[in-house]
């Protein structure tokens, strides 16, 4: 069977993705997400890096990027690793210019990203999908992340541009997009699709924080596009640059 490696959102933790695992988890030999260290600001080459290190060397896997990790999953896919067979992209962008990531902009540079009003932030990412139980599991994840770390990721996405990779990414491709997503336009996701030779969407209800929110639908697509794979998909080729 194939593994599936998770690369997280702007947190950078499992806290997140760890109801999305265990979801995934049956359609899988294994799970594993790849947390990135909450005590140091890393850009996103350092954490391409990291992330790169803690893939499996051998056995086939498929590679998906939640949000602030999209840029490096892309980066990765672009020039992968032979074992890649597939890319999953959730709620996430190539490039992301200052007006995407407006709500953020502010924190990027003066305030602590854990002193933004709960309330505010459940709205931006969960919207009507907010529950008590996830807004406790974002304030924890938060809470385990330092702020200056959560203000340098901040900047960094609203800097991101990995747009010229994507016509260099050769393996399968979804792009998971939430059709209620607060804080990216549709039409991120739709460049990503349109960049990629093999890329097909999947929208669902939901906010931004989709696997979590609508975590079961999101894990039966991921799990479909594998079995798909697993019949039909080669390892990535290497990548032109090379």
């Amino acid at each position: 069977m194939i593994a599936l490696c998770l690369l997280p959102g702007l947190d950078g933790t499992a806290h997140m993705l760890r109801g999305f695992a265990d979801a995934a988890r049956p359609g899988f030999d294994r799970v594993e997400i790849i947390a990135y260290p909450g005590d140091r600001v890393l850009g996103y080459r350092e954490l391409e890096t990291l992330a790169r290190d803690a893939l499996p060397r051998e056995s086939p896997f498929v590679l998906l990027g939640e949000s602030f990790s999209g840029p490096i999953a892309l980066s990765i896919a672009a020039d992968p690793p032979l074992n890649l067979i597939g890319l999953v992209l959730s709620t996430t962008f190539a490039t992301a210019p200052v007006p995407l990531l407006s709500p953020f902009a502010s924190l990027s540079v003066i305030a602590p990203v854990r002193s933004v009003p709960m309330a505010a932030l459940a709205a931006l990412l969960l919207g009507r999908w907010s529950t008590p139980e996830l807004r406790e599991e974002l304030s924890a994840a938060l809470r385990s992340v330092e702020p200056t770390v959560l203000r340098a990721r901040a900047a960094m996405a609203m800097r991101a541009d990995v747009g010229d990779r994507l016509r260099r990414i050769t393996v399968p491709t979804l792009a998971l997009r939430a059709r209620h997503d607060r804080l990216l336009r549709p039409s991120r996701v739709r460049t990503l699709v349109a960049g990629i030779a093999r890329a097909n969407e999947c929208v669902l209800d939901g906010p931004h924080l989709l696997l979590q929110t609508r975590t079961q639908a999101c894990a039966d697509a991921v799990i479909a596009f594998a079995q798909r794979l697993a019949q039909t998909a080669t390892p990535a080729a290497p990548s032109p640059s090379r």
